[in-house]
């Protein structure tokens, strides 16, 4: 699984973005969602959540994520602590979700490698900006 929070601003608009493969690289599922004002910090960590649900929908006997946020990989395995009081329930979130896995792994993985969940975000944002300016015609 690969996943990805865009912000354009910190904070500003937001999106997620997660692309689910098998162990074979095939595509299963694509999500990207909008999700309102938020840092990239706390984009990258909705990201992981959406993903990290949507992926218990196979039951996967062991699950991969990657993301190309050093930070969020870092304070979900501990190598950092999570000092930011806005993403400490987030964090707290994301941990519960990834106990539900026998087997998982969350692992960095260069922004070039991460283009598929980054085009989805982008994507949102800009869906959602282009609903923006037509409503304002």
């Amino acid at each position: 699984m690969f996943t990805d929070g865009a912000a354009r601003g910190n904070p500003g608009p937001a999106a997620l973005g997660v692309v689910i493969e098998d162990d074979k690289g095939l595509r299963l599922r694509g999500l990207h969602r909008y999700i309102g004002s938020a840092t990239n910090n706390q984009a990258e960590y909705q990201a992981l959540i959406e993903g990290l649900k949507a992926a218990l929908e196979w039951k996967p006997d062991r699950l991969e994520v990657y993301l190309d946020s050093k930070l969020v990989v870092e304070q979900i395995n501990g190598g950092y602590r999570v000092k930011k009081p806005e993403l400490q329930p987030l964090h707290r979130r994301a941990k519960e979700l990834l106990d539900a896995f026998d087997e998982v792994v969350v692992a960095h993985v260069e922004r070039e490698r991460n283009r598929g969940a980054d085009a989805l975000a982008n994507r949102s944002l800009d869906e959602h900006a282009t609903k923006g300016r037509s409503a304002h015609r």
